[in-house]
């Protein structure tokens, strides 16, 4: 049986920039087909998506990824090509293989060996990966969900494989994560010559003092296991290009990472409130890129803390730091979501990499999760 390094290795040679899989998922829906499980290839645009299951009852434990990655950048900063994975010192190298062609070898692995194992398990397994995740995530894994939500499908349990990992394997899991609320912001005014301000109306004028408020708010304070919810701005654009002209109008996009002691709801009427306080003109086009949730102690935090323990022997510290990932959208079906996987210190970047020790251990911790939680 091929192991996760030689299946993290062909995986990572397919050039499967976001949002092409590049036949990764074929690749794997004919390994799972092979371990027992119905593998189905879901479609959406140019998005491919893979749901494999084994087993037809509950509890159902889900391992979700996605087999896009993001460009590799200049190729001639690599050390050796991005799709040509190579070992050098003890790591794997190329784009991938930190986030997430691992995770996805290892859950592979793992499956299949606990299906060799315990071919009559209880429950189910499955599989969702999708190659929208590093993309506008509009086409993958919130598609997949809406359908198993149409069908009256719920998830027991759900691994996601981001590399969730600081310094070393099962340092850390997340628990949770942070919604995600966008705002593009248009302060309507009116362009005129800068010698004559008092026939035109600046909406960069109009919008300073409402900014410095809004940057100097307090959304909230957190809780025990959120950050305080954060606003900040992304980009700002107005004018012509000449210097001697009153922009008509200014363009904002900004961003709230937002706790559960704050709804999307407050978020929005607290910001138009303020722009309301400062008596501009505007308009706001939201974005809800994704709601809190948060997984508490319990059966699938503990079976995966323990695995961890047993192949580590160090305890992993529970977590809602770091961006957003699809277990966002999951967690419409799903009431427990951890995410675990391997060190993200060299993801998205140049030489990205990923220990053959982690990969060895990886699959291990996830099989010993399927152990426990599917006796």
């Amino acid at each position: 049986m091929q192991s996760a390094r030689e299946l993290a290795r062909e995986l990572i040679s397919r050039r499967s920039v976001t949002p092409a899989d590049a036949g990764c998922q074929d690749l794997l829906a004919k390994r799972l087909t092979a371990a027992g499980f119905r593998c189905e290839s879901l479609r959406f645009g140019e998005v491919s998506n893979l749901w494999a299951r084994r087993g037809n009852n509950h509890p159902l434990l889900c391992f979700a990824g996605h087999s896009d990655v993001v460009p590799s950048g200049p190729l001639e900063r690599w050390h050796s090509d991005p799709f040509d994975p190579q070992e050098r010192d003890g790591r794997l190298y190329g784009r991938g293989a930190a986030d997430m062609k691992s995770s996805i070898a290892a859950f592979v692995v793992a499956a299949e060996a606990f299906a060799r194992e315990r071919p009559a398990h209880a429950g189910s397994i499955a599989l969702l990966i999708t190659s929208d995740e590093e993309g506008p995530s509009v086409d993958g894994t919130v598609r997949v969900v809406e359908r198993l939500k149409s069908q009256g499908e719920h998830i027991d349990y759900c691994i996601v494989g981001e590399p969730s990992s600081v310094s070393v394997l099962g340092d850390m899991i997340k628990n949770g994560r942070r919604g995600s609320l966008s705002g593009r912001l248009t302060v309507h005014g009116v362009q005129g010559h800068v010698a004559y301000p008092h026939l035109a109306n600046n909406p960069v004028h109009a919008l300073a003092p409402a900014l410095a408020e809004l940057a100097a708010t307090e959304w909230d304070r957190g809780d025990d296991h959120f950050p305080p919810t954060t606003w900040q701005i992304s980009n700002i654009q107005a004018g012509t290009g000449a210097t001697n002209v009153i922009p008509g109008s200014l363009q904002m996009d900004f961003n709230f990472r937002f706790s559960t002691a704050s709804t999307e709801e407050s978020l929005r009427e607290r910001v138009e409130a303020a722009l309301h306080r400062h008596g501009m003109q505007f308009t706001i086009d939201w974005v809800v890129g994704g709601r809190p949730f948060l997984t508490r102690r319990g059966e699938l935090v503990d079976a995966v803390t323990r695995a961890i323990q047993a192949h580590t022997g160090r305890t992993p510290e529970l977590s809602t730091t770091g961006g957003t990932s699809d277990g966002r959208f999951i967690a419409e079906i799903c009431p427990q979501i951890v995410e675990l996987g391997p060190v993200n210190a060299t993801i998205h970047q140049i030489d990205e990499n990923i220990a053959l020790s982690e990969l060895e251990l990886l699959p291990k911790i996830y099989l010993d999760t399927l152990r426990s939680l599917l006796p």
